[in-house]
């Protein structure tokens, strides 16, 4: 019987010393590191500090026999699986069942054949191998978890902060520009996701907003919103492709369709991505409630006048970045005093409850009828807490967004 390594540990127990004899002079040439025990009282105490890999024991002995032994042996904290063989007469075979709820692995009858002894301490060997084997990819394993999850840990920290700064690239929720009044709502699916919302500045007379939606989740789609957030920064203006500088000072708005295209050609040419998104990106008019907006891919803005009618608004184009050579379309809308505008992602209208059927445009318009009475961030939150109603869940399955444009008109300020 070849091994390698530490010998394994056998102890012979049996309280005829002849049986002993017998059974250590066969066993003494095969390899093992041999101990002897005459009484299940004696072998319990040396298990306890020689933890043997293999046990033949004599079932009838005085005192604990072998039967109790063996469960004894069971009860004792180890490291290893030991492997238990009984000893018994041929008419204790028909106890086999009893011997096997104690523990015990194998049997053997006296008088024991060397033959048979040799090839059930191979099997006990297998199956000692098998657990060794066991053991060690088990510990593998158990290395590998932790690892992943100290770098699970690390991440979901890391996505954590991520979430922090790209909130943070949504300064404000809500801000008054003359009569008119925007608010804000972004939402990730996850810890952080491709949706993006925002407005800025362009003179005393005019100011843009924006609904930007990338492809896919997660952190590529994350990063291209934050380069996306610089391209039309509210806090830099002269690095916002939105708007243009005036020889005699400050700024006038480019048109949406060519910043729109402008931003297409970006992407393709300079921004090394295999993301594309649908953005509305829209130029206010304060003093007349005049928007133009260009609508790439993103859902139809919906426009809720003061009377209640509900209208879909836009001209659907392809999404920016997704074709070269493309022209955007531009819409005019005029609010009128008591009218919003609302500029959702598909996130909202595409919201799935529990039988799988989507919000779709009617759900919303039925929603915005709901909640006519409730305006600003006030309307988006529980547009919100109603998306969740309707779902079923807290966690939606896509980003959340939107933008509110509201015109309560010179006499409601």
């Amino acid at each position: 019987m070849a091994r390698t390594g530490a010998l394994r540990r056998l102890l012979v127990v049996d309280d005829s010393r002849l049986q002993r004899r017998i059974l250590v002079s066969s066993l003494s040439g095969w390899g093992y590191e041999l101990r002897e025990a005459e009484s299940g009282d004696e072998a319990l105490q040396i298990c306890r500090d020689w933890a043997p890999d293999l046990v033949i024991s004599d079932w009838m002995m005085p005192g604990m026999d072998g039967l109790d032994f063996c469960k004894e042996f069971r009860a004792l904290e180890r490291e290893q699986y030991g492997y238990f063989i009984l000893l018994t007469s041929k008419n204790e075979k028909f106890h086999a069942a009893e011997g096997l709820d104690a523990g015990a692995d194998d049997f053997l009858t006296k008088p024991v054949n060397t033959a048979e002894l040799r090839a059930r301490l191979n099997a006990g060997e297998r199956i000692l191998d098998m657990q060794a084997e066991l053991t060690e990819k088990n510990r593998i394993i158990r290395q590998t978890l932790t690892r992943l999850q100290a770098a699970h840990d690390v991440i979901d920290s890391d996505l954590i902060e991520a979430r922090k700064l790209q909130q943070s690239l949504v300064r404000e929720r809500h801000r008054t520009f003359g009569p008119m009044q925007i608010s804000l709502l972004l939402r990730p699916a996850g810890r952080v996701g491709g949706d993006l919302v925002g407005f800025y500045p362009i003179n005393a007379g005019t100011f843009g907003c924006f609904s930007i939606d990338v492809s896919g989740h997660g952190i590529s789609s994350a990063l291209m919103t934050a380069r996306l957030a610089g391209y039309l920064s509210s806090a830099v203006p002269e690095q916002n492709v939105a708007i243009r500088p005036l020889a005699e000072g400050g700024y006038a708005p480019r048109p949406p369709a060519e910043v729109v295209s402008h931003l297409n050609d970006l992407v393709l040419g300079e921004i090394t991505t295999e993301h594309y998104f649908t953005m509305v990106l829209a130029h206010v008019e304060m003093a007349t409630g005049q928007v133009t907006l260009v609508q790439a891919g993103h859902p139809h803005p919906m426009v809720q006048r003061a009377d209640g009618r509900i209208e879909e608004v836009g001209l659907p184009g392809v999404p920016v970045g997704l074709l070269p050579d493309v022209s955007f379309d531009e819409t005019v809308i005029t609010l009128a005093p008591g009218d919003r505008l609302l500029v959702q992602s598909d996130g909202i209208t595409e919201c799935p409850d529990q039988s799988g059927e989507m919000l779709d445009s009617d759900g919303l318009r039925r929603m915005l009828g709901d909640l006519r009475g409730i305006s600003g961030t006030a309307l988006l939150e529980s547009m919100v807490w109603r998306l969740g109603e309707y779902a079923g869940m807290e966690e939606f399955p896509d980003d959340i967004s939107a933008v509110l444009l509201e015109y309560p008109g010179p006499g409601a300020l």
